[in-house]
């Protein structure tokens, strides 16, 4: 259901804006047909059920709703939920394959309809899902660029002033004026994500579209979702880039076979989904034995033989340093001696959990093992925080996590470095300035 727009009632300043998504015990169940006979039969047997059950046989109704069921069980793909997203919010969506995710974004968006519970929409909605699939495949590009857009919501006037701007934005050259049907995927994605993310959208609505095209297209797509947020829409966002989660969301929401397992703050519910998903793997792979069943601790998880026991910066947990200064990470470990490859990954992430640069150390055979980490913190003003895996790594191709340790030590840089340089750490680089007119 979507609801117009319309205007604050008088009195109301103190109240939030209405949410532009809300949904109220949302869920979608799938019935699995045995055969074609079964859609005969099971109305059959449902019907013989409800009458047996009116005439008071309710264990010969019991008998044939069980045959009704056997013929077509079903599968819930999505429990029941409740969900609210505001305008400015960024709720990110995250599980394994299968547990629920394009789901719930296609019930929110409309193509599917709900088994139970209803989803209430306000504003416009982009919805990034199977881009490209309702491109006309016998017409061109520019062409498609102006069904879709109408289809969409955009009227003539607005598509001519824009339809520069999503030309430019594609990047797909001439090939706008051919046939989609000789387009590569790549190029029709890109075509697709370009009218979207020109709609002006309220609610942007994202399954994995941010990993089209290449990757200096990737950087411009994610630049563009940007820009739609901090105009004020909401971003609804499904996809294993756990990077862009802790990038773009304010909140985030865990998915186990179709039911909330977790809500809340990105990065813990990142650790909750990375211990679980390291959980599956070492049962999978037998590492119980080796390094001992995997547990929760207070900044991640860790194997009962294999973890960070101590850590601190210049002597404490968290320290201030001035743009420059040296600091010393301190690291008491205890390492398993089953672990064929032990392997330590030390990272510097930046205050919403993505990572600037980081050290692979491999690690010797021992209980007690002490690691010392200097380097200068060359940063722009801001909080930065280590982060530290520990895992049995023969290659850097081949690996099992074992211990993640998120959040500490930690340290602030206090000085504002822009001066001399921009973006949040310095990059080696010459710079020669010229005048060849003065000579």
């Amino acid at each position: 259901m979507t609801l117009p727009e319309g205007p604050a009632a008088p009195g109301s300043d103190a109240l939030p804006d209405p949410p532009l998504i809300e949904a109220r015990r949302l869920g979608k169940v799938y019935r699995l047909w045995r055969s074609p006979r079964s859609r005969l039969l099971v109305p059959i047997y449902a019907r013989l059920a409800r009458g047996l059950r009116r005439c008071g046989a309710s264990r010969w109704a019991a008998s044939w709703q069980r045959r009704a069921d056997g013929q077509a069980p079903c599968h819930v793909a999505l429990h029941p939920l409740d969900m609210t997203l505001r305008r400015g919010e960024a709720l990110g969506v995250i599980g394994a394959n299968g547990s629920g995710k394009s789901t719930l974004l296609q019930l929110v968006a409309g193509v599917l309809s709900p088994s139970s519970g209803e989803v209430r929409t306000r504003g416009r909605i982009a919805a990034l899902l199977e881009l490209g699939s309702g491109f006309n495949p016998e017409l061109t590009g520019r062409e498609n660029i102006a069904i879709n857009a109408a289809v969409l919501g955009m009227d003539a006037a607005t598509l001519a002033a824009r339809l520069p701007d999503i030309i430019a934005f594609a990047d797909i050259g001439p090939y706008v004026d051919q046939p989609v049907k000789t387009y590569s995927s790549g190029m029709a994605v890109r075509l697709a994500f370009a009218v979207q993310v020109h709609l002006d959208p309220d609610v942007l609505i994202v399954d994995e579209a941010l990993a089209v095209g290449d990757a200096a297209f990737q950087a411009k797509a994610m630049a563009k979702v940007d820009e739609i947020l901090r105009n004020g829409a909401a971003l609804l966002f499904v996809g294993h880039d756990l990077n862009v989660v802790k990038a773009f969301c304010h909140r985030a929401i865990l998915l186990d076979h179709g039911r909330v397992a977790m809500e809340g703050l990105p990065d813990e519910v990142i650790t909750e989904y990375l211990y679980r998903a390291h959980q599956r793997t070492l049962a999978a792979q037998g590492y119980a034995p080796r390094a001992g069943a995997l547990q929760r601790v207070a900044d991640g998880f860790a194997s009962e033989r294999m973890r960070v026991v101590a850590a601190s910066i210049n002597g404490a947990p968290h320290v201030p340093l001035r743009c420059g200064d040296e600091a010393e990470v301190r690291l008491a470990l205890q390492v398993a001696p089953g672990v064929a490859h032990p392997l330590l990954i030390f990272d510097v992430m930046d205050a919403r959990g993505l990572q600037l640069s980081g050290r692979r150390i491999p690690l010797p055979h021992g209980e007690a093992v002490e690691v010392v980490v200097r380097f200068r913190a060359e940063f722009q003003q801001g909080v930065y925080r280590c982060r530290l895996r520990l895992l049995d790594s023969a290659d850097v191709h081949q690996h099992v996590v074992l211990a993640r340790h998120e959040g500490h030590p930690s340290f602030e840089v206090v000085d504002d470095s822009r001066e001399r340089f921009t973006g949040l750490f310095p990059m080696p680089m010459a710079v020669a300035v010229d005048t060849p007119g003065t000579r």
